[in-house]
């Protein structure tokens, strides 16, 4: 990376210049700088905010952020919980192990942002203009910088300006598709629940939820609530006024397993549209992550879109073509017709629009769904609790002095 003048203005040259630095520009950046590729970062932010979007890690998720070489440290900052217990028609059906990392998401970027090398420069500004190309891009940054670089990541998630900018048409698929609730809970007259994490599948279709799933972020127990509803619903209203009242009456044997509880801190509440985007192949630039299309989170699957892009930019493309002249829409193209990509972005859309109709519609396909899944983790949770009890009785015989008992061979 060098700097020098250019028309009288300062300019910053780079081989890649990573426009937002949420999950997946961070990401991004640290990759790139621990590959010794020259790297510069624009986000207004020196410390990401607060804001509601993943707050927890696991299956799928680890391994990709595995590939991404960031996993030690980022896990470390996150709180597993071990075991999940499962309740679906009001009772617990099974409790079984679980990957599940909690880790708030600013918590997360602010991770993945300290993994960062320090000579990736990260420049807290906005981008005002870009002017893309077949060979070098150039960008003019609200603190008066320029920058030259031969690509582009647009990783701006869901802020529209440099899409417009570029001519990329945002499109619309399913408007408020979910709607998340964020918050915390504490039990009331206890020191902690009696389970280490819940999630909570509903009875009735006309709850319009998809799960409540409660999991412990440090010495906090937080919980995530996923409904299909509309932003003026007034039930949004009475949960903000009276939320412990909303979720029992939501879900009537919810006490039962978790006792009085009171709901603590700030409420979040996001609305996520299912959007996807025209004119996104140009010459130069690179859309990743939520900026490329956004999911559900409901499904889970924003992270999963993430660290997929990521780890196959960071990997595989850009080193690719940065090992060779010219940055046309050719090379570009690659990389969103890369099987990998395209299955992860069909897989997460497909659970999408699936996750919703199994919540609640009440087709007889979709009410024996929900029947099958029930039976399935029922059958699941009694193997689990005869496995649990084998060992109990071996250890009360031992205890009353009875020997061992063995196989015969």
């Amino acid at each position: 990376m060098m700097a020098g003048r250019e028309q009288g203005l300062f300019m910053r040259y780079t081989d890649v210049a990573i426009v937002g630095g949420g999950l997946a520009g961070s990401t991004t950046a640290a990759m790139l700088g621990r590959a010794g590729i020259p790297a510069v970062m624009i986000d207004p932010h020196e410390s990401y905010p607060p804001e509601l979007r993943c707050e927890k890690l696991g299956g799928d998720q680890l391994a990709l952020l595995g590939k991404t070489g960031l996993a030690d440290a980022t896990l470390r900052a996150a709180t597993l919980d071990g075991e999940v217990w499962e309740a679906r028609y009001g009772h617990i059906v099974t409790r079984k192990p679980s990957d599940q990392h909690g880790i708030m998401y600013d918590t997360l970027v602010n991770t993945v942002r300290a993994q960062i090398p320090a000579d990736v420069a990260k420049i807290h500004a906005k981008v005002l203009a870009i002017a893309n190309g077949a060979h070098r891009q150039h960008l003019r940054l609200s603190n008066g910088e320029e920058i030259s670089a031969r690509l582009v990541v647009l990783a701006t998630g869901l802020n529209l300006g440099m899409r417009h900018m570029l001519g990329i048409r945002r499109r619309v698929i399913s408007p408020c598709h979910s709607i998340t609730l964020g918050f915390d809970v504490e039990p009331v007259g206890r020191a902690a629940f009696d389970f280490p994490a819940l999630t909570w599948w509903p009875s009735r279709t006309e709850s319009r939820m998809a799960y409540l799933t409660l999991f412990p972020i440090g010495s906090a127990m937080r919980a995530n609530l996923m409904v299909y509803r509309d932003m003026d619903d007034p039930w949004l209203r009475n949960f903000r006024t009276a939320p412990e009242a909303s979720l029992c009456q939501l879900m009537p044997r919810l006490g039962r397993m978790t006792g009085k509880f009171k709901v603590t801190g700030v409420t979040r509440i996001r609305p996520a549209d299912l959007v996807v985007n025209d004119n996104y192949l140009q010459p130069g630039v690179v859309l990743a992550g939520d900026t490329f299309s956004t999911s559900c989170p409901a499904a889970g699957t924003g992270t999963t879109k993430v660290f997929n892009d990521v780890q196959l930019l960071g990997n595989t493309y850009i080193p690719r073509w940065l090992a060779s002249e010219g940055m046309d829409s050719d090379k570009i193209a690659a990389f969103y017709a890369d099987p990998e990509k395209v299955a992860c972005e069909q897989a997460c859309l497909a659970k999408a629009y699936h996750l919703r109709s199994l919540s609640i519609e009440n087709g007889l396909s979709w009410r024996a769904q929900r029947l099958a899944r029930f039976a399935v983790r029922l059958s699941d949770g009694l193997v689990r609790s005869v496995r649990r009890r084998i060992p109990k009785r071996a250890e009360k015989r031992v205890a009353a002095g009875y020997p061992k008992q063995s196989r015969a061979t």
